[in-house]
């Protein structure tokens, strides 16, 4: 769930959107990742605090208030619509390469987009298992892309290293460490899948840290050696204008057939991260809803233990964001640009509630200060995504107030 949930679309657009910062981008995802290990790490801790409860979301309602665990709750679950919204529309212009008729119109883009949402939604709906199960196994296949790209990197590297300075690049400029923080640490949204659901987990006090802390290592050091192999040994301008950068370089190096592979796996990449989020879409609700944080009703589940109401009503939400981008001006580059920042902001919302629950329970004092010094600086990077994410949090008061009128209706 941790690997999978981080590798999706991320890994395959961020080349380009790191190239225009050049040499800025490598202390840029230093600092991303030692936030995000050290937001991983309280998270973890929170975990092992206390094992049965049902997330981090209960957590900090448990120990900050039912109106805190709501708002950090309904803000992490825009986030993970918002996040399968873009997930979706990137596995399909991935796809499009093949069948070009996918994306021949924004529309098209659109409904396929929608289409593909749904299919997933079926998937979960047969239970968590089903579900977990294809995790694995796209998770396993689409590291096999990326592999070959580490592969070359590590080739260039032991030839002498001259293909990274074939090209000029941006120098290192301090004033745009905030601004190529903030998009690295969106590839890295994702570590915290294993402590929402926690309830899922075997032994969850030693599983979740191993889990999210491993994972966040090895995926952090991967995207370093990707991404910035992608960006270096390219000419920055190519690869700032690339619809799919790591095709395009397999592509450069191995001709068209490599790329067209490389693209393949980009679309199992995708489809194996959207799964991930189609999961914690109706896990994430569910489990506020046993912690009495949200309406009861909203508890409701099939036979296979999952919220149907729930999980519908995320993909809903999700195919009405992609459906409305293909009516507007901007298109779904606008959208894609504008919800990177809104789901790193409204994650960020989540890691800040869970930094103040560690401080006020005594757990992992130092990483949680540190932890949530990351948070403001990261939301400040965000710029007025963080606004639009705080508004869409408040969102959530009124269900908090209908669940608190019911808890106090007679039996």
């Amino acid at each position: 769930m941790v690997v999978g949930g981080m590798i999706g679309s991320g890994i395959f657009v961020m080349p380009a959107q790191l190239a225009p910062y050049g040499w800025t981008s490598l202390p840029a995802w230093v600092a991303a990742i030692g936030g995000a290990l050290l937001l991983a790490f309280v998270l973890s801790k929170l975990a092992a605090a206390r094992p049965k409860a049902t997330g981090t979301v209960a957590i900090v309602g448990g120990e900050l208030g039912p109106m805190a665990g709501v708002l950090v709750g309904w803000a992490y679950w825009v986030s993970v619509w918002s996040a399968i919204a873009i997930i979706a529309v990137t596995a399909v212009r991935y796809l499009a390469t093949f069948l070009p008729s996918l994306a021949a119109t924004p529309l098209s883009l659109a409904l396929w987009s929608s289409a593909l949402v749904w299919l997933l939604t079926l998937l979960n709906l047969a239970g968590a298992r089903a579900a977990g199960n294809f995790q694995v196994i796209t998770t396993l296949l689409k590291l096999l892309p990326l592999i070959a790209v580490v592969a070359i990197v590590i080739g260039f590297a032991l030839s002498g290293g001259s293909q990274f300075t074939a090209y000029e690049h941006a120098p290192w400029e301090p004033a745009k460490l905030t601004g190529a923080m903030t998009l690295a640490f969106y590839a890295l949204v994702g570590f915290e899948s294993a402590g929402v659901v926690a309830e899922r987990i075997r032994d969850p006090g030693r599983n979740v840290l191993r889990a999210t802390m491993i994972g966040t290592a090895l995926t952090g050091v991967l995207y370093i050696i990707v991404c910035s192999g992608i960006v270096f040994a390219m000419p920055p301008e190519v690869i700032a204008k690339a619809p799919a950068p790591v095709a395009l370089f397999v592509e450069t190096f191995f001709g068209r057939g490599a790329g067209l592979a490389v693209a393949a796996f980009a679309v199992i990449a995708t489809v194996g991260c959207l799964n991930g989020w189609v999961l914690i879409q109706g896990e994430l609700p569910l489990g506020m809803a046993r912690a009495g944080l949200l309406p009861h009703w909203m508890a409701a589940t099939n036979r296979h233990d999952v919220s149907v109401r729930l999980l519908c009503l995320g993909s809903l939400c999700a195919s009405a964001l992609i459906l409305t981008s293909a009516a507007g001006a901007s298109g779904i580059g606008g959208l894609l640009d504008f919800m990177l920042n809104l789901t790193a902001a409204a994650c960020l919302l989540l890691y800040t509630g869970a930094c103040l629950t560690a401080l006020r329970l005594g757990t992992a004092r130092v990483a949680a200060t540190f932890g949530l010094m990351f948070c403001l600086w990261a939301l400040w990077g965000s710029g007025v995504a963080a606004l639009l994410a705080i508004a869409l949090m408040l969102t959530a008061i009124p269900l908090y107030w209908f669940r608190s009128s019911l808890a106090e209706q007679p039996a």
